[in-house]
Formats: structure tokens, sequence, C-alpha cells
């Protein structure tokens, strides 16, 4: 009975890959596989190393497509022969049930939510979970000094580069939400120290309360099973237009924003792109900003610590138009803003997100 069943969760998995069709799926795996039956033998031999708990834990994550929260899957590292070349096992995992065009280990990132997030990477083993891991959303930024940034530089093309594009859009105007303070939190909570806070806005009118993050990652979502954190579905508003409506709808699972030792990141987990601008994202001494475009599974740092210290030593205040907040990040759900759009301002998005960063965290 043990064996059937992790025979039956094994075949479950195999099943349940990430297939194209028409042909695709050789296409997809034609750099390293010589067939799909050699594919299927290397992939059955790797989860069959697997006990039965951590194999009903990836069956759980890969059929839920990440909406639940999952457990890490440890195994050993290790080196797995398909083809001509080699693949660590979580990158053949998440090529399988998630990103058949995966090349490199390089262009993922464990989320901050995994277990194994913090530990010793000298470990001998590590979490094999696909949906504790994105792609990673580049071009990064250069190393200081920042005096040498320059456009080509931002605009450098990577192997991610169709699933994350930026556009130039002019200076949007500043808003203001108003006071940070929440008179319900009692005295104890108010001693910890919150390291950011999220406004929700539909076009120019901030819809809900001020959510102000304590703990390390926060979900902000539409609609999650069992979820935890900023939950967007649940903010009443009179007289939604239609725009507004459809636009809600496709924001989903939403993001995972999580503070990290380099800076604050934002991970895609919706099925329609996110659009992203924040002053370390910008060109430094310019009047125009960058908003970057961030597809479903893709993680981006909205804001680099040691870029924006040396960015706000460094800033021209003469390019600035109107009032600037060197710590406040926006986020807009499915649609875009800039000069390739029609909304020309982020205040004419639907659906979006202020968050501004306590700068004494």
């Amino acid at each position: 009975m043990f064996r059937s069943k992790r025979s039956g969760l094994v075949r479950r998995l195999w099943q349940s890959r990430v297939t194209g069709g028409n042909g695709q799926e050789a296409d997809d795996w034609s750099d390293l596989a010589g067939s799909l039956n050699e594919l299927k033998s290397v992939t059955h031999s790797l989860l069959k190393r697997l006990k039965e708990k951590p194999l009903e834990v990836l069956s759980q994550a890969v059929q839920s497509s990440g909406a639940l929260h999952t457990a890490c899957v440890p195994m050993a590292k290790s080196e797995l022969r398909l083809g001509k070349q080699t693949l660590a096992p979580q990158v053949l995992l998440c090529r399988l049930f998630r990103w058949p065009d995966l090349k490199h280990l390089f262009e993922l990132k464990r989320l901050y939510s995994c277990e194994g997030f913090a530990r010793n990477t000298d470990s001998s083993t590590v979490c094999c979970n696909p949906y504790h891991f994105s792609r990673l959303c580049g071009p990064d930024s250069p190393p200081p000094p920042y005096s040498r940034f320059s456009t080509s530089d931002e605009e450098k093309p990577l192997e991610c580069t169709a699933s994350c594009t930026e556009t130039e859009a002019t200076n949007s105007p500043n808003i203001t939400p108003g006071d940070f303070s929440d008179a319900s939190l009692s005295p104890d909570t108010m001693k910890q120290c919150h390291w950011c806070i999220v406004a929700y806005w539909e076009h120019r009118t901030r819809v809900g309360r001020l959510y102000t993050v304590y703990e390390q990652s926060v979900s902000i979502f539409y609609d999650l099973p069992h979820g935890n954190g900023f939950c967007l579905g649940q903010l009443a508003l009179h007289n939604r237009s239609e725009t507004v409506k459809r636009t809600r709808s496709k924001i989903g699972y939403g993001i995972l924003l999580s503070r990290e030792p380099d800076g604050v990141w934002a991970y895609n987990r919706s099925e329609h792109p996110i659009f992203v601008n924040s002053p370390t994202l910008d060109i430094p001494n310019s009047r125009t900003l960058i908003v970057r475009k961030v597809m479903p599974g893709y993680s981006i740092k909205v804001f680099d610590y040691e870029k924006s210290c040396l960015l706000q030593q460094a800033t021209d205040t003469d390019y600035a138009d109107g009032p600037y907040d060197p710590n406040s990040v926006r986020i807009s759900f499915a649609k875009g803003w800039g000069p390739c759009y029609s909304r020309q301002f982020i205040t004419s998005c639907p659906c979006w997100l202020e968050i501004m960063l306590n700068s004494s965290r």
C-alpha cells in the first residue's frame, strides 16, 4: 500500500507537468533531453527519492498552482544528468511544473517565505518546491558609484526581458495619503517597528484603511485560499466603475511583498502583469521615471537600500517636479501607465498600491 501510494503520487506529478501540446513539449526540452522517455525516466528517479509526505506536499503545491501555503520539499544537493548536460533538482522541477523555458539556476530567486531562504548555503539539502521560487526579473542596476548609471545600462537585455520590460513615464502627481498613525493599535503594538505602510487606490480614491506591515513579508491579494495579509477583495466602495471591477477580478493571488537584507522585493503571484515604479528603479537626475512591467511568476527588487542611500546623497532636487518621496513605491495591477499607454499617470490606473517605506527601518 505504501509503495502503491508513492507510485500514484509520482504518476500524478508527471501528468501535472507543464506541456505546450502539438509537440511543444519536445521543443522545450530539446536543449537537454534526447527524448521525452529520458526526461520521464530522470524525473521518476528523482521523485522516487522522496518519501510519501514530501511527495504529498509537492503534489499539493503543484495542484493548487501555489495558491496554498506548502512546506519545503528538501532534497540532497546533487546534479542530474539529462542528455549532455546536468541540472540541479530544483531547476528540473521548476522547469517541469512552472517554466519549461528555464535554463539556469541563476534565473531563479528563492522566495522569502521558504524556510531555506535563511538556511546556511553549506547545507547538504536544498528545497525543491517549485512554488518556493520565482523567476528573477532583471536587469539589475550597475554597481556603485551610481553616477556611472546610464540608460543603456538599465535597458541592457537579459533572458527575461520579454517578461520584464520598462517604459518611461512623466512624473505623476504626488499624493499624500494622510497621517500614517493608527489610533486603534495598542501601545505594545506601536512599540514594534513597522517597515512599511500600504495604501490601496482606485484611480484617485484611496479605498480602505492604511495597512501597516510588521512581519518580514506580507501577501496583498484579492482572492487567496487561506490567505493571510491585506485582502483587497474585502474592501467595499460604492459605485465602482466597470473598469475597476474588471481589474479587481484580475488581482487574484496578488503579490508577495518582502523585506530582505538587500532591499524590498515584490513577487507577482497573479495571472496578469503588475507595473512598478520606485525611486531606485528610476534613472538618477532625470525628469522621467521608469515603469517596470513584471510578468506572472517573476520577482523584482522594487527598492534597493544601498542604492537609495547613494541616490539621496547624489540626487539633484532641481530635477524633481513637485513633491518627491524617496521612500515610496507604486504598483499597478494589470494596467500600465506612461507614454506607451493611454494612462499617463498612475492615478489613471484602476487598481494600484502605494507602499510607503519606513526610512528608519
